[in-house]
């Protein structure tokens, strides 16, 4: 059975949310949405509604549908979520892994060494990390994952340090492929830690400094030994 109308609208719309076609606390018009997507407005306002339970737009009476703005709340809500979760993830992968999913992690590993400027970097970073879900075989992991996905893909392509992803990223994602490819659960734990552990702390330290800086732009760059923190 093909996906419901207002499931592809929803698709659409969390793409051009997550890649910042559609900005921070910009207004959804129901009407120009529905004309440029050539569908009628029902599809939109049920797409609208599913990105809302997603956490990607808020809704206020009188003032109509908004992309959300991520505050310093909630990028560390996100990444503290993430790195709890996704520590779980790399341990129960590391346990279970095998070759076949580790020839998928070579594949993306692969793309991402291949990218070219304006390429989509994040969703190859996301495609990567979708894998480690996948091998944790863990449903309620998964379902939990999938809530968080578009929010830290909206926080990701926010960020300004594309060019350094775009040099670096292969390599950590083979870093923690061949920690994987170990089957030691602590040391899978260790490496994500590294990995995106010291973007949280670097979000706490840079609101503790000053609360009024974009929440976005002063996590660019290097972390610890290079680390990106996608």
């Amino acid at each position: 059975m093909p996906p419901a109308l207002s499931t592809l609208v929803a698709d659409r719309l969390r793409e051009m949310i997550t890649r910042g076609v559609l900005a921070p606390g910009e207004r959804l018009k129901e009407a120009e949405l529905a004309e440029s997507m050539a569908v009628s407005r029902g599809p939109v306002r049920e797409a609208i509604s599913i990105l809302e339970r997603d956490g990607l737009i808020e809704s206020q009476r009188h003032r109509g549908a908004r992309v959300i703005t991520l505050t310093f709340d909630d990028i560390e809500e996100v990444y503290s979520l993430r790195l709890a979760i996704e520590r779980l993830a790399m341990e129960r992968c590391a346990a279970r892994i095998d070759d076949a999913a580790l020839a998928r992690m070579d594949d993306v590993i692969a793309r991402m060494k291949a990218l070219a400027e304006g390429d989509d970097h994040v969703a190859l970073d996301l495609e990567f990390h979708d894998l480690v879900y996948a091998g944790a075989d863990h449903a309620r992991l998964r379902r939990t994952w999938s809530l968080l996905r578009s929010q830290v893909s909206m926080f990701l392509n926010a960020r300004l340090d594309r060019d350094h992803f775009r040099a670096s990223a292969w390599s950590e994602h083979a870093e923690l492929r061949d920690v994987l490819a170990k089957g030691d659960p602590e040391a899978a734990a260790a490496a994500i830690e590294r990995h995106i552990g010291w973007t949280l702390r670097r979000i706490r330290e840079t609101r503790a400094a000053d609360p009024d800086t974009p929440a976005t732009g002063p996590l660019s760059g290097p972390g610890p030994q290079g680390k990106t923190g996608l």
